[in-house]
């Protein structure tokens, strides 16, 4: 063997050696996909690639290699031709010493899938080019080896694979009757934006694709998201979802059932819970609320996924995530959202890692070729909107809309990419927006040479149908049968618009423990034995014999907690978060804590997850509470992203009643990462779309010196957000719960509560810094035992209630600077009272309060943060209206940063704080 010939072997890429020319799907005993190896025909790897490298096919090896990294650049993906492409040089036959009138044969068996054994240069370009460069191309050199080999191989072997006739025909009956709804909304409803499908109705056949393999593969759940564009044709041409209900929106009908709480959403946000059948099987096809800031509904759909799998026990709660394909994650983005939103690469960040991975999203990138107005050249600075795929080796399938056939081969790939590898993997779905942004705006403005094509252009149903006519699959008067009985059903829902009630679709299922909370504050018994809870707290320090404990955390963490317990007292704030927690998984809950570094805590406080010192290995003593445990905790050390894994975590909360979602920021104000999903999920979602969250989230906050960025979790903007009325006094049904607490005990009852109750609130907990260890903020076991619940305000029980001139009212941990600051002043006529819940607003508690200091003729309220900031703007009118004490202020002036940066500065003005409160 020559030199040059043992070069070949050794440099070639092993992308034909065959492993997976023989393998079928299997489901394993322990629900995990994988490859089963047919025995007979099994060919090894190095007889292969010395059949694939000899010189005389050698170059022809080389161009298949080009074509299939670079052939999607010449390919004819776009349905109006306006694409501009740059071609694919590295293609040219010059570059391999060939010519298209060469009469060489080349033995292409084991190069190309496609079933060719010999083959002429003119050949095999002409077979090239069809597989990558026609109305279907494929980006997929840069996954790894294996990944690579089994694309190439099935997108070539699948590549001539025919459509059943009965699929076509029900894929032209689909696509009719997108467009006749369309249609009809545009006649009855002539001034609604209802953000059409027109120009991307082959859209449909991707769904149909997906829910026909779903059920082959044995799928039972899908959980989708989806923007504007043909949202409404795929709720009620697939999803089932009432047109009755659609067209009462579109006349400015309530879409709520009689009787619920809420504002509603506007029409292209509406959501479905629905199951589909596909070849006899149920498939529960769940499409989440989506709101208008665009991408932010990708987490949510992912972590409602893993919701859904952990519930069907298809993953477990460690870091060893395995998959099972039972629920399915499905994504549809915007073209020019994909590639600009931030959210999208934080959700492609985490979406393999533990915790996190759902066993892949299929991605469906519906490429209107056009943002609002703004061309992709100018939107975009990557070749394609889906080049962000690449940031974690994601393949790209790209596909013109107007070959609806090839739309489902290129899902049916996708789909089987996605099963095979447990890998997220984008359809990149190139079509067109017949309209404008909406169909009120005039696209001519601005892309007139666009526009001109699409207005001369037949539609894609319209197209398609006259192919299964002339092909004889279907005739035009069943297809015209098909369309008119649609447009009765539509005329007939139509007519019900006066007269039909919205049932209710709100609290079902598993939910049905739950209720909309009511117009009065309720109080719940969440307190816990004391034989439970020195169990609890035993078992959250018990580590195996064998586990090498770092020193420092066996004598600070294990045995002072453990001692805490037997004695009864001292027990700080983590102490109280684990007794919590642990004795809501001893009564069957699941607890999930999400964030960055949560396993240990940012302030190293939690301790979670016991690390061993020798192996790495991870022992989380609170899933080892009892042998039968039924509840588990899931401690979720995130990315380093604050807006996708909020969002993940609130997608989780909204699935499942059982569970208590909890998010942690590792400083207060790094929430401001994830505004977002504050505004358009956390604090209206229950309001828009009548879906109660749980979700918690913790924001260390305390002006401690620490400058502009770690100081204040901005409270006023949490306070700003809710809905709590400064006329009436509040009851549970406010969008945001925000608590202040000040005590371990506290913390213990608000986390159990938010489980207890019979309903379910976002709560924002204020959360400590420098009082997670301070000895004067620690509870007892007494503090937790039943009859024991959470105290909206905390009174003061030093002073004698006739002797107080002034009365203090504050929040969080100000208090205990306060406290020290009476005590060594020796003040016996003042008296602190502690505000814990600031929304709802406990008006009648703090009433009470005032009644008890008859003599008191000078009350404030005093805080560290400025004027602007912290809770003094809410609290102020409450208290003038509700209470019927007028408070003068104490605190920080004015400020546009939340925190001063120079040490002295701070110093200053907390002695000023101080002298003013007291003086």
């Amino acid at each position: 063997m020559s030199m040059l010939t043992l070069w070949r072997l050794h440099t070639a890429p092993r992308i034909f050696r065959s492993a997976y020319a023989n393998t079928s799907l299997y489901h394993s005993e322990n629900g995990i996909y994988g490859h089963r190896r047919k025995e007979q025909s099994r060919l090894s790897t190095e007889k292969v690639t010395q059949n694939v490298v000899t010189s005389e096919n050698f170059q022809a090896y080389r161009l298949t290699e080009a074509y299939r990294k670079h052939g999607h650049k010449k390919a004819t993906l776009d349905p109006l031709g306006l694409q501009q492409r740059c071609g694919a040089p590295e293609v040219e036959l010059s570059n391999y010493g060939l010519s298209k009138d060469s009469t060489n044969q080349f033995d292409v068996n084991g190069i190309l899938n496609n079933g060719a054994t010999k083959l002429n240069t003119a050949q095999l370009i002409d077979t090239l080019e069809s597989i990558y460069c026609g109305p279907i191309a494929v980006e997929f050199d840069y996954l790894q080896t294996e990944e690579r080999e089994w694309f190439a191989h099935t997108f070539e072997s699948q590549r001539k694979s025919l459509i059943p006739d009965e699929r076509k025909a029900d894929l032209a009956k689909l696509m009719l009757k997108c467009q006749a709804f369309d249609h009809f909304l545009a006649n009855k409803f002539t001034t609604v934006k209802r953000y059409g499908g027109e120009g991307g109705e082959s859209m449909m056949a991707i769904f149909d694709e997906i829910f026909s393999h779903s059920a082959q593969d044995d799928i039972s759940h899908i959980v989708m998201c989806m923007p504007h564009r043909g949202r409404l044709n795929f709720l009620t041409c697939t999803l089932k979802f009432p047109p009755v209900i659609m067209f009462q929106k579109m006349k400015g009908k309530s879409e709520l059932p009689p009787g619920a709480k809420g504002t509603g959403d506007v029409l292209s946000h509406l959501y479905t819970s629905e199951d589909i059948q596909y070849h006899g099987k149920d498939i529960h096809v769940s499409l989440i609320p989506n709101p208008s800031h665009l991408e932010a509904n990708n987490p949510v759909a992912v972590g409602k996924a893993r919701s859904k799998q952990q519930r069907l026990k298809v993953r477990d709660y460690s870091e060893t995530d395995t998959s099972n394909q039972k629920v399915l994650c499905v994504q549809v983005h915007g073209d020019a959202s994909f590639s600009a939103q931030g959210v999208v690469a934080e959700t492609f960040g985490f979406a393999e890692c533990p915790h996190f991975n759902v066993g892949g999203s299929i991605h469906i990138i519906v490429n209107n070729q056009l943002g609002f107005t703004t061309e992709p050249s100018r939107a975009r600075s990557s070749l394609y909107s889906s080049c962000l795929a690449k940031i974690n080796s994601y393949p790209v399938i790209h596909v013109n809309a107007d070959y609806p056939e090839e739309v489902i081969r290129a899902t049916s790939l996708a789909m089987q990419y996605q099963q095979t590898f447990g890998k997220d993997v984008i359809i990149d779905f190139i079509c067109f927006r017949k309209y404008g942004h909406n169909e009120l705006d005039d696209p001519t403005f601005t892309q007139p040479t666009m526009y001109n094509i699409i207005n001369q252009r037949k539609s894609i149903p319209d197209m398609f149908s006259e192919q299964v006519i002339t092909e004889g699959i279907c005739n035009k008067e069943v297809l015209d049968k098909e369309v008119a009985e649609w447009n009765k059903e539509l005329s007939n829902n139509l007519d019900m618009v006066e007269k039909h009630i919205p049932k209710a679709f709100h609290l079902q299922s598993d939910w049905s423990v739950c209720q909309q909370a009511g117009d009065v504050v309720t109080t719940w018994d969440t307190g816990v034995s004391l034989d439970t809870l020195k169990f609890v707290g035993a078992k959250s320090v018990s580590v195996p014999s064998d586990m090498n404990v770092h020193p420092t955390i066996q004598k600070t963490h294990l045995d002072r907690r453990l001692q805490k317990i037997q004695d009864g007292g001292d027990l700080d704030w983590a102490t109280a978060e684990a007794l919590a927690i642990g004795s809501l998984l001893y009564q069957g809950f699941n607890v999930r804590i999400s964030g960055q570094d949560v396993g240990r805590g940012t302030f190293s406080h939690r301790h979670g997850m016991i690390v061993d010192q020798k192996t790495d290995s991870v022992y989380i003593p609170l899933n080892h509470v009892t042998d039968n445990q039924t509840g588990f905790l899931e401690l979720a050390n995130s990315s380093l992203s604050e807006e996708a894994v909020l969002g993940f975590e609130y997608g989780m909360s909204i699935d499942d009643p059982k569970s208590l979602i909890i998010w942690e920021a590792q400083f207060g104000d790094f929430f401001n990462g994830a505004q977002i999903m504050i505004d358009t999920y956390i604090a209206s979602g229950e309001l828009k779309w009548l879906l109660q969250s749980d979700l918690v989230m913790l924001l260390p906050h305390g002006m401690d010196g620490a400058g502009p960025e770690h100081s204040s979790c901005k409270i006023e903007r949490f306070l700003q957000a809710t809905d709590s009325s400064e006329h009436k006094v509040d009851g549970d049904n406010v969008n945001l719960q925000v608590v202040n607490a000040t005590t371990p005990a506290q913390y213990f009852h608000l986390l159990r509560r938010q489980v207890i109750r019979n309903f379910r609130k976002p709560l924002v907990v204020v959360a400590p810094k420098t009082i997670l260890r301070l000895p004067a903020a620690t509870s007892t076991l007494e503090d937790m035992l039943p009859g024991k619940t959470f105290l909206p305000v905390i009174g003061d029980k030093k002073v004698k209630g006739d002797k107080v001139k002034k009365v203090i009212f504050c929040s969080g941990k100000h208090f205990y600077t306060l406290d020290k600051e009476r005590d060594s002043r020796k003040l016996e006529d003042v008296a602190l009272v502690r505000i814990e819940s600031l929304c709802p607003f406990p008006a009648g508690e703090i009433q009470q309060e005032v009644t008890k200091y008859p003599n008191a003729t000078d009350f404030l309220w005093s805080q560290e943060e400025h004027r602007n900031m912290g809770a003094w703007t809410f609290v102020s009118p409450r208290f003038n209206n509700l209470v019927g004490c007028k408070l003068r202020y104490v605190g920080r002036d004015h400020l546009g940063s939340p925190a001063t940066g120079i040490g002295e500065l701070h110093r200053q003005e907390s002695i000023q704080i101080i002298e003013d409160t007291f003086s």
